[in-house]
């Protein structure tokens, strides 16, 4: 009995010294990890500190101190002053994103038929490198869980290349479709649809609004469908997303109309006075941004037809007649036709 009880006081002296061992060596990584730490002024203690890259300064925003100097510039070393001599001087590759299956993370053999040198491949060794590239294409897609989402991210890149999105409302939808697909919202469902709702979704995240019509006039399926399936996937990810407001839609319209600014600013004043008495609940938005800039253009002298209106926002000439009338009618704006 004795013995045994010897035994046990060494298998628990045992254990507490590992667990030490253990605590210990976690402790010594976070010493050595590369968390940068929180710096902060130590004349008025705040965090505000703006970087001065000419200089080599880290200075306070508040109080105008500078707490450091000489700093290490993480930069290249080299300059570029366009896009060729970047690409020529720069030795890495394209940054990870999320619009590619693999995050761009894997190796692709170039279709040029040369060499490291800029030397011509000769044509016995063509044949070979022609096989290499095909076999590249084939493995980088391993399975059929990878093969759905090249698929699908291919589709959503034609589709915000059709509406002419910019890169962050790319990768936001990138994101969007990837965390469906981790959550297993498309099984029963088609690929094209979940690709248009999580367009539609990143789209209102990044305030550059498009409607179901535009998206639905580059996707494969109807308005319907795309509608359907956003709600769906709204509520599975838990997307909180505010309702559109038609002053978004201000700059994209009058782009569309070649207006002038002075007729943007009169739109977007508009806007926020309907805003302001509650005018814009329960309506549109692109027909009440509508009826703003048809307002707006008689009242600047640079008028444009309801019709040519319409034809821009996407809505009937009856809609923007509804709508101005009732602006104006509001807001006593007097508008000589």
């Amino acid at each position: 009995m004795i013995e045994m009880e010897t035994e046990k006081e060494v298998e628990v002296s045992e254990r507490t010294k590992m667990r030490e061992i253990i605590r210990l060596r976690k402790e010594k990584e976070k010493v050595g990890s590369f968390e940068k730490p929180k710096i902060k002024c130590p004349e008025c203690s705040s965090r505000n500190l703006l970087h001065n890259y000419k200089r080599g300064e880290l200075v306070c925003h508040e109080c105008g101190l500078v707490v450091d100097s000489d700093f290490i510039d993480q930069g290249p070393e080299w300059r570029g002053f366009d896009h060729d001599q970047r690409m020529k001087r720069s030795r890495v590759g394209a940054p990870m994103t999320y619009t590619i299956h693999d995050k761009g993370l894997s190796t692709m053999i170039d279709w040029r038929n040369r060499d490291s040198y800029g030397k011509s491949i000769s044509s016995k060794s063509r044949a070979q490198l022609h096989r290499l590239r095909k076999w590249q294409r084939r493995i980088r897609v391993s399975n059929s869980t990878e093969r759905n989402l090249a698929f699908a991210l291919s589709e959503l890149d034609r589709m915000a290349s059709a509406l002419g999105l910019p890169r962050n409302v790319r990768e936001t939808a990138a994101v969007v479709y990837r965390k469906a697909v981790d959550m297993n919202l498309i099984r029963g469902r088609s690929i094209e649809g979940i690709a248009g709702s999580a367009l539609y979704a990143a789209c209102r995240q990044c305030n550059v609004p498009r409607t179901l019509d535009e998206i639905a006039e580059v996707s494969r399926i109807n308005r319907k469908e795309i509608g359907r399936t956003y709600r769906f996937i709204s509520r599975k990810l838990g997307l909180k997303l505010i309702p559109t407001s038609p002053i978004d839609y201000i700059p994209r319209f009058c782009s569309g109309l070649n207006l002038h600014a002075e007729v943007q600013s009169k739109s977007v004043e508009i806007l926020r006075q309907a805003i302001e008495k509650d005018l814009t609940s329960g309506c549109g938005p692109t027909g009440v941004a509508a009826a703003a800039i048809y307002i707006s253009s008689i009242l600047c002298r640079d008028r444009r037809t309801q019709r040519d209106v319409a034809e821009v926002a996407g809505v009937t000439e009856v809609t923007i007649r509804n709508r101005y009338k009732e602006l104006a009618e509001q807001l006593d704006i007097e508008i000589v036709l």
